[in-house]
């Protein structure tokens, strides 16, 4: 394995004010929660435990949540460059909260694919320097 000379330990912001943290990385594993910012998330309200896989400057982490309206999973995929780690993300969702029709009020309805998935990029940044060896 290669060594990059550095630690994931330790606490991430991304720039809406998500919080990654990290709590061990022993392995090649990566451990510990994610908080959203976003009160529209599927993740909102909630510090959800993650699990994930290191190699170098390589990232990968997920974490799950399962609530009254639905399954969610989340993957972050990245890589750390000048001090920042730049990911790309997949958010599936069972289920949402929605009109089924314009006419219609609000119900619980499960998503076709093509509005259950979602995919963006976030930038993080380390908050602490406890994680560097």
């Amino acid at each position: 394995m290669v060594n990059s000379g550095h630690s994931w330990i330790g606490k991430w912001r991304n720039q809406y004010g998500s919080t990654l943290i990290v709590t061990d990385d022993s392995g090649g594993a990566i451990t510990g929660t994610f908080e959203t910012a976003l009160g529209d998330s599927s993740f909102a309200g909630v510090q959800v435990p993650v699990t994930g896989l290191h190699l170098g400057n390589c990232i990968n982490f997920t974490f799950v949540r399962r609530s009254a309206t639905g399954d969610s999973i989340a993957s972050f995929t990245g890589l750390l460059r000048n001090g920042k780690l730049e990911t790309l993300w997949h958010v599936i969702n069972d289920q949402a909260v929605k009109s089924p029709r314009p006419d219609a009020p609000p119900q619980l309805i499960e998503l076709p694919w093509a509005h259950a998935a979602l995919t963006n990029a976030d930038t993080f940044e380390r908050l602490d320097q406890q994680g560097l060896r």
